[in-house]
């Protein structure tokens, strides 16, 4: 964990760092030629038998002491106590009128009159006394209100906390049906449905959950989805889907599955930690799905504890009570923001300004912070408040931009031990994913979809894409058709922003283990966001290790700096405030700047509410177009946890579910699945002996007639064995000659290229072959046949 041993003798100026500076975070590359030592590798009531559930109470209070063995700082940061920080994203949630005000109020009535149930279906986002959109669609109840209504909400209570009490194991309908009266039978078949193909209940990777999720719950096969990206919202979408009895193939530019998470393991000189380059912190544990990920894993969350320390430009401590008056004034030009935009909703509507205009606006009518020092301070939080939303106040619309507020998880902010990627590697764990493809079109109509990603063509029922919104903003995806204006709009209005980071190990612990975070400082406004903020990373990621984050303004620019001289840059500030402590600043062992601007795979951090946009949009990105055969997950989707990794989580869940409804409802399932499978086990039969076979490639040649422009039937395996669904074959009609031509290239890789590029054929999958395919296929059989009745027809003359 942390070291705090004294620095060892320096006897000559130790070579400077190495410092990786990745253009894409995937891609950590040593750029200056004197950083020799660089590393490649960088980077009703409760039921007594139902415990109440710690996952509500998730908050790990007692957990960060795990964690917290170095003694405190010999050194305090400042004269009294450091201020303490309030953790939250947001700093207010009174806004746009009654509809906040009430689901305020609404909370409050629950602290005090709710039981554990009710309260743990709040804290994963159910309502206390009515429906959810989702389960209205699902036609939980024969009738909206009424009895049987409230009757179901108490049994999907009950169910959901039962569940929560022990997340390791799979819940059945008859161990959730024990403690409920049998009259209510039909209500728990129902809610439990809901809560299983929603994933609300029996969901993660505790091992008698993911085994039980690589199988189909029922006996149904409800056809192909392809799922655009391998994040945490395509992986969770995909797991799901499996489970819901579809057959899935993950799309994945990248070399590696986790999206915008991602850690890496840093390393030199005897110490070692795991950084997170990517998202971090789990915003609030309460009801949080990645909170039970973590209990499933038996990972001691760390709680980012709220004392930050706040620095001068010259490294002096930042005097307390001017902290904590401008604190004060801070908040206080928050809530005239917010008075003023409820004014304006009321009165005039859709008007909408800068949230940085309004804020200036009001301080200097207010003369707030006109000193130098209280001005510094002032510009920090909003730093702060940049970082929380990955762009400039100048960008914010002031009317929306904490519009996710009333459904923020409650609970204490977390750090992950070892890193989110422990996360991402579980999830993706047996799931057929195919890295780097990226997708360049995606054609979609009533007969399904069709996707193009590095030279090969996935045909599907229907696609999920996962994307950041950044990547829809730059239009690298085409969509044949167009998408909707409607969409189109939403993406052009919503904001995308971007937050970077310099992680840097060091080879020792000199800052302290009695603290997560401090701040620095600057006099220059328009570089703000530049440092500004510290996470110590000791406790959590097993060496000592500082990030340094870069908001706001100064985010943009640093994608422009030399990585060597932003490494400088964090040095003299830890030098300014900690040599006159008499504290020496030692070398990094190793330093990484990321850049997410510049990743083609993301363009930028997370999604915000621009000026001119709302949580409506959210929303409107959200929804599937081309009557239900394109949908839309990840982060910039969920309009109530957007810009956060358990949003990511919810909106593969979200669209699995909605993917299955539109399945049903197109009766996907084959009327005969007898004969589906006795087609396919033929068709099988046949290949198990091809004219032509060649890396993955077999062909049949079609007996009539037999020459060098007659049509073949040719046959893909892709991937090795998926699930425990077999193999995943894909088709093509082309000549005879074509698949010689096919079988004469080295590689499935190039002969892939030419299928598509040299003959524009494209793959199907069994149920796409055209009526041509089954007449040479019924050719082929009866070829077959009467060379076997030729074959027992000459055995028995030759013995008689």
């Amino acid at each position: 964990m942390e070291t705090t041993a004294d620095p060892p003798p320096q006897l000559s100026p130790p070579p400077p760092p190495p410092i990786s500076d990745p253009i894409s975070p995937e891609n950590d590359v040593a750029l200056s030629p004197q950083l020799n030592n660089s590393s490649e590798d960088q980077s009703s009531s409760l039921p007594k038998e139902t415990t109440p559930e710690t996952a509500v109470l998730e908050s790990p209070e007692d957990s960060s002491s795990s964690h917290q063995h170095a003694p405190p700082d010999p050194n305090p940061a400042a004269p009294g106590p450091p201020r303490k920080r309030r953790r939250r994203k947001k700093f207010f949630t009174e806004i746009n009128g009654a509809a906040s005000i009430a689901a305020r109020n609404r909370r409050n009535d629950v602290a005090k009159d709710c039981d554990v149930e009710a309260l743990i279906a709040i804290s994963v986002g159910f309502p206390v006394d009515s429906l959810t959109e989702e389960e209205i669609e699902a036609n939980v109840v024969s009738t909206v209100g009424g009895s049987e209504q409230t009757n179901y909400i108490v049994v999907r209570n009950h169910i959901l906390a039962r569940w929560r009490s022990n997340v390791d194991v799979w819940l059945t309908r008859d161990r959730a049906l024990q403690s409920i009266r049998s009259e209510h039978k039909g209500l728990v078949d129902s809610a439990y449905r809901f809560l299983l193909e929603h994933g609300y209940i029996n969901f993660g990777i505790a091992p008698p959950i993911k085994e039980a999720k690589l199988k189909p719950f029922d006996d149904f096969e409800r056809g192909t989805v392809i799922v655009i990206g391998a994040g945490f919202a395509g992986l969770v979408a995909a797991r799901q889907l499996v489970f819901l009895g579809f057959k899935v193939a993950i799309l994945e530019g990248r070399m590696r599955p986790g999206g915008r998470v991602k850690t890496k393991k840093m390393m030199g000189d005897g110490v070692e930690a795991a950084a997170d380059f990517g998202g971090s912190v789990l915003t609030g544990i309460n009801g949080n799905p990645l909170g039970v990920l973590a209990r499933q894993l038996g990972l001691p969350l760390h709680k980012v504890r709220d004392l930050c320390p706040l620095y001068m430009p010259d490294g002096r401590a930042v005097d307390s009570d001017i902290d904590s008056r401008v604190e004060v004034s801070f908040n206080k030009l928050l809530e005239r923001v917010c008075k003023l935009r409820q004014d304006m909703i009321e009165e005039v509507k859709s008007v909408d300004v800068p949230l940085g205009t309004a804020l200036e606006a009001f301080r200097r009518v207010y003369k707030v912070c006109e000193e130098q020092e209280e001005r510094m301070l002032l510009n920090w939080h909003l730093a702060n408040l940049e970082y929380a939303n990955a762009t400039l106040m100048s960008n914010l619309s002031m009317a929306y931009w904490d519009q996710d507020d009333p459904y923020e998880m409650g609970g204490d902010h977390c750090f992950i031990p070892g890193g989110n990627e422990i996360f991402v590697r579980a999830l993706a764990e047996d799931l057929p994913i195919f890295y780097g493809r990226t997708v360049e079109c995606v054609k979609y109509g009533s007969d399904g979809v069709i996707v193009y990603a590095s030279g090969q063509e996935f045909r599907g029922d229907m696609v999920v894409c996962t994307v950041p919104l950044g990547v829809l903003k730059k239009g690298s995806i085409e969509f044949v058709p167009e998408l909707p204006q409607r969409k189109k709009d939403a993406i052009h209005r919503l904001g995308f922003g971007l937050l970077n980071k310099v992680a840097i190990l060091f080879p020792y612990n000199f800052w302290g283990g009695n603290i997560d975070t401090f701040g620095h400082l600057t006099e220059d406004l328009s570089m703000r966001g530049e440092f500004f903020l510290f996470y110590s990373y000791s406790s959590v990621s097993g060496g000592p290790l500082l990030v340094a984050l870069v908001a706001g303004d100064a985010a943009i620019r640093f994608e422009m700096m030399s990585p060597v001289e932003s490494v400088r840059r964090v040095l003299d500030i830890l030098k300014d405030i900690y040599n006159p402590k008499g504290i020496v600043v030692p070398e990094p062992v190793q330093a990484v700047c990321t850049r997410w601007g510049k990743d083609h795979f993301a363009y930028g951090s997370y999604s915000y509410v621009a000026v001119g946009s709302s949580g409506d949009d959210y929303d409107i990105l959200a929804e599937s177009v081309g009557d239900g055969r394109l949908f839309f997950a990840g982060e910039a989707t969920s309009k109530q946890y957007p810009a956060t990794m358990h949003g990511a989580f919810l909106s593969g869940m979200r669209e699995a579910a909605n993917i299955l409804r539109v399945a049903n409802r197109r009766s996907l399932v084959p009327v005969d699945r007898t004969r589906n499978t006795r087609e396919s086990d033929e068709l099988n039969k046949l290949f198990m002996n091809p004219d032509l076979k060649f890396g993955s490639f077999s062909a049949l040649f079609n007996p009539e007639p037999n020459d060098l422009d007659s049509i073949a039937l040719l046959r893909v395996k892709i991937g090795e064995a998926v699930m425990d669904s077999g193999n995943l074959y894909l088709y093509a009609m082309v000549s005879k000659k074509q698949a010689v031509e096919l079988s004469q290239v080295d590689g499935d890789e190039n002969r892939m290229r030419m299928l598509s590029h040299n003959f524009g054929v494209s793959l199907v999958g069994r149920k796409g072959l055209s009526s041509a395919a089954e007449s040479i296929i019924g050719s082929i059989k009866l070829s077959r046949s009467n060379l076997i009745k030729a074959e027992n027809g000459l055995v028995h003359h030759m013995n008689s």
